[in-house]
């Protein structure tokens, strides 16, 4: 088995390595290393949770070794999807350069501009960025990124499904083309090869493991609620997942709870705090300090349960998650994989566990399709399922004779209640019985003959 002293890596890198308590490099690692230090483009494909985030600090960090930062000037540059996603990048430089005197600033949404711009003046080895609030610090003038000379675009995917390929496509146009390109990616879709295919230069190519695949050390399971009621469904999900939460005791030491709107991770998590359990909710409508504090407790293990969007699905290092309970089934499949990628991660064992609505069953079997292999169904922890349409008490219906009875009734009413009135609109009335209402003042006298024969034949 390789480990991380065969891989060439700076001295003080592996020192800091060691002390981290790692030792094997995972596949992702050893295959996207060699050809970075190497200064070759890399295309790196892996499913999330399998240390991609070390497969271009390490080498970064060892070929930014020699060398100083000019003010504006970044030497590289790392994009990521979310604010949380950077944060932990952050986090892993800090973690392998601190025996070296490197130095990197942290531009993402919610920290003011003016201590940005500070670390920037003094100029950066490494600037970690989210792509939007780059490009605001370059068009205000604040940034230069011609001095970069590594490039990573990390989770591309993400980048894809949140919108922000046009303006990773402008921040390439404005770095050298004689740039290094580290780009990784956990799906490959015709967009990003699109992207590769202009940006990146004959890139090695790494691949550890079929696109889109679950870990096999995660345990997965599906509820499946058939019927119910639409307007109660919000309310039977959360019963359920309460029930299985109680179910997996004390193996569900902590865990994160997916759900596909903001409103509802709200929902559930004041619902989860209710009844009495220890829950919070992080999403994107949530200030920066917030998310900062929420993660940092779930981290810390002093939060049991994260309820949480799509914005913590990817990138989250948290390494020893034992559950992942997929609230609502996510409306695309490559969600799913990255969702319970939170758990079972550095080959720990996981369980994910997907509450299913009856008209969630179409994005189930999108799911299945993608990994290829069919979820096992689990028994409601409840023993009971929510109230369908056939389980709704029938009105009890009236014999025929009675029926019959209650028509005579009311047709006799009905003809009392004629008798007393005066005929509406214009009629003849005679002797030989009541008017006939509605014909005019000049009605021929076979219709009116017609009538009366009708009335007394």
């Amino acid at each position: 088995m390789t480990k991380f002293n065969e891989l060439n890596l700076n001295p003080k890198v592996l020192k800091a390595i060691e002390e981290a308590g790692y030792e094997a490099p995972t596949p992702i690692q050893e295959g996207a290393i060699p050809p970075a230090l190497e200064g070759r483009d890399v295309l790196g494909i892996a499913q999330t949770g399998t240390g991609k985030t070390a497969s271009f600090t390490l080498p970064m960090i060892t070929l930014l070794a020699r060398g100083r930062a000019r003010a504006r000037m970044p030497r590289s540059l790392v994009l990521c999807p979310t604010r949380e996603l950077a944060a932990q990048v952050a986090e892993n430089f800090d973690t392998y350069s601190k025996h070296l005197k490197l130095t990197k600033a942290l531009l993402i949404g919610g920290v003011s501009f003016k201590e940005q711009d500070a670390l920037i003046d003094r100029g950066v080895d490494v600037l970690i960025a989210t792509p939007g609030r780059l490009l605001d610090h370059f068009e205000r003038g604040k940034l230069l990124l011609t001095g970069v000379q590594i490039m990573v675009v990390d989770e591309a995917d993400r980048m894809l499904d949140m919108g922000f390929i046009p303006d990773i496509e402008r921040i390439f146009s404005l770095t050298p083309f004689t740039r290094q390109t580290l780009f990784f990616s956990a799906t490959m879709a015709s967009e990003i090869e699109r992207i590769t295919d202009t940006f990146l230069s004959a890139p090695a190519r790494v691949e550890v493991a079929r696109q889109a695949t679950a870990s096999e050390t995660i345990e997965q399971g599906v509820v499946v609620l058939k019927g119910g009621r639409r307007d109660r469904e919000a309310s039977a999900k959360r019963k359920v997942l309460r029930a299985l939460i109680d179910s997996e005791g004390d193996k569900c030491t902590n865990a994160i709870i997916f759900c596909n709107r903001k409103t509802d991770v709200d929902i559930c998590a004041k619902s989860l705090k209710k009844y009495g359990y220890d829950a919070a909710a992080i999403h994107g409508d949530l200030d920066q300090s917030q998310r900062t504090r929420t993660l940092d407790g779930f981290r810390d293990g002093s939060l049991r349960l994260l309820v949480a969007s799509d914005v913590a699905a990817r990138g989250l290092d948290v390494p020893s998650v034992s559950h992942v309970f997929n609230f609502d089934v996510p409306g695309h499949p490559e969600d799913y994989v990255h969702r319970i990628g939170r758990t079972g991660r550095a080959g720990r064992d996981g369980k994910a566990i997907t509450i299913c609505s009856g008209r969630d069953e179409k994005a189930l079997l999108a799911i299945e399709k993608l990994i290829q292999k069919e979820i096992p169904r689990l028994e409601n922890p409840l023993k009971e399922e929510p109230e369908t349409e056939a389980q709704k008490p029938e009105k009890k219906s009236k014999p025929a004779d009675t029926k019959k009875a209650d028509n005579r009734k009311a047709d006799s009413k009905k003809n009392d209640r004629t008798k007393d009135k005066e005929p509406r609109g214009r009629g003849r009335r005679d002797d030989r019985g009541p008017a006939v209402v509605g014909m005019g003042d000049h009605l021929p006298s076979f219709i009116a003959l017609s009538f009366d024969e009708r009335r007394t034949g």
